[in-house]
């Protein structure tokens, strides 16, 4: 026996194994125990679910699988559309509800869609091991394969039910099985990156599932439709789909309140190492359905050398508190930068953003106060409107004491003016300046990891604002108090726009 052959008996004899484990359990029950035990199953999705595919369940389900599995069992003439973030076992729910609804002949013909023929064959595969390999479905079903009908992208079952895979474009043509249309469109895996870039393409795999796909259904028969897939980009088939569904469930890794909506399986600690490995724009996409373009506003940020601190008049140390003392990846950023002004260009010298406790906040100032030295004078602000007041005055004021006796005093202004809306005042205040080359992160810092995710905050910022941009806001802040202070340092001299003139004072 060669050494493939060794590997693949073994492999059947481990199967062999398992399925005899699982047996053992099932041949302590009579024929007509089993009978009563499935009635009782078939009346139970969840429970069903449970018995046979116990190896797939092997967390408990939350509610809103739960609710998923009873909505698709619950109605026969269906489009649902599971928008569930990556890890929260949405293809999973889906084979193991359909097969449920085979088994117990409520569906008999299944084509699966992906974007490819491929993916759609490899997103098969499990319902085919499962009729071939699960020794609980054989013992209360039978042994259901049809032979002589058992490919790996299509097959059928002796109840007459039939399982097809289709890529994206292909003709559905030829898939009636007998006298029945297809009652089951499973859409899995349909949008690409690619794809989404191009509003051509995109169009044409929309109307093909459309034109082409929906209408082999029968009009006189009910038809399940589940659309599963991941909002990757502001127009995709995916949300396409959701606009059409009868229900479009969107779950992602965190819910709104930043908890894991499945922690029996994804822990925080667990979530937060992803985040952590991955740009802002991936983490958006794949575990929050917020796809983000970049570039909208801010087509590219510009790192350079920044002036010596001795060379300029002041500098700024602006602070964005955000007013929650956790380090939550769901809260705002708290942020602080240094920021100068020399020659017409805006400099930001260093600073820090992250999610920290407001004592962390507090120490960033010192951590300014450090990096400037006594090279210039340097204003340090903190933002704080009308709702932000009580929560500095009971909060930050006390921080700000207590640090002094030990690490000395630091003047606090508070920023107190009443602020735009955030973006116009972003795309207003620093957009024309990042554009003319007038704004510059430090080439020194480009390691530091604050300072990248700056960047990245800058990158992602659109009118929509569905992206943190607690940096960029911070940094707007210094910018405008840096033009304020200008402005009367110079009593009307200043002009934003001549680099001349501002040349000669500094």
């Amino acid at each position: 026996m060669g050494k493939i052959d060794d590997i693949q008996a073994y492999r059947e004899w481990g199967e062999f194994y398992r399925a005899l484990k699982r047996d053992k359990a099932v041949d302590n029950l009579s024929p007509a125990e089993r009978r009563r035990k499935l009635e009782k199953l078939e009346t139970d999705p969840v429970g069903w679910i449970t018995f046979f595919f116990s190896e797939y369940a092997r967390y408990p389900f939350t509610t809103f699988h739960k609710r998923a599995i009873r909505r698709i069992t619950s109605n026969p003439e269906w489009y649902e559309v599971l928008s569930w973030s990556r890890e929260l076992a949405k293809s999973t729910i889906v084979f193991m509800t359909v097969t449920y609804l085979v088994c117990t002949g409520r569906k008999r013909n299944i084509l699966l869609i992906s974007n490819s023929h491929d993916n759609a064959a490899r997103l098969l595969e499990p319902y085919k091991k499962a009729f071939e390999s699960n020794s609980l479905l054989k013992a209360y079903y039978g042994d259901l394969r049809e032979y002589g009908s058992w490919t790996a992208d299509e097959f059928s079952l002796n109840n007459g039910a039939s399982f097809r895979a289709l890529g994206a474009l292909e003709s559905p043509r030829g898939t009636r099985k007998d006298a029945v249309r297809p009652d089951v469109a499973l859409v899995d895996d349909f949008d690409t990156d690619q794809d989404c870039r191009n509003p051509d393409t995109l169009k044409k795999k929309w109307d093909w599932f459309e034109q082409a796909l929906f209408p082999t259904r029968s009009v006189s028969e009910d038809l399940l439709v589940v659309f599963c897939g991941n909002i990757i980009a502001l127009d995709c088939c995916v949300r396409r789909a959701g606009e059409r569904a009868d229900h479009w469930d969107v779950v992602n890794i965190r819910d709104k309140d930043g908890r894991s909506t499945w922690p029996e399986k994804n822990t925080e600690a667990r979530i937060a190492r992803i985040e952590s490995k991955i740009s802002t724009r991936s983490f958006q996409q794949e575990y929050m359905n917020n796809p983000l373009a970049e570039g909208e506003t801010f087509k590219e940020i510009r790192w350079g050398k920044c002036p010596p601190l001795s060379k300029l008049r002041f500098a700024v140390a602006y602070g964005d508190p955000a007013p929650s003392n956790s380090k939550n990846k769901a809260t705002s950023f708290k942020a602080a930068f240094l920021v100068g002004y020399y020659d017409g260009v805006f400099y930001v010298y260093t600073g820090y953003l992250d999610h920290v406790v407001n004592d962390e906040f507090v120490n960033w100032y010192y951590y300014l106060r450090d990096y400037a030295g006594d090279k210039t004078q340097v204003y340090n602000y903190i933002e704080n409107n009308k709702l932000q007041d009580p929560f500095y005055e009971q909060v930050f004021i006390p921080l700000f004491a207590d640090k002094a006796s030990s690490r000395g005093h630091i003047g606090i202004i508070p920023d107190t003016r009443k602020k735009p809306e955030k973006f116009d005042r972003i795309e207003g205040n620093l957009e024309p300046l990042n554009r003319q080359g007038r704004l510059v992160l430090n080439i020194a810092e480009r390691d530091n990891p604050h300072m990248v995710r700056l960047e990245e905050q800058f990158l992602l910022v659109n009118r929509a604002m569905k992206s943190p941009a607690d940096g960029v806001d911070c940094v707007e802040g210094a910018v405008w108090i840096i033009n304020q202070k200008i402005s009367t340092l110079e009593a009307g001299s200043y002009t934003i726009g001549s680099r001349a003139a501002n040349k000669k004072r500094f």
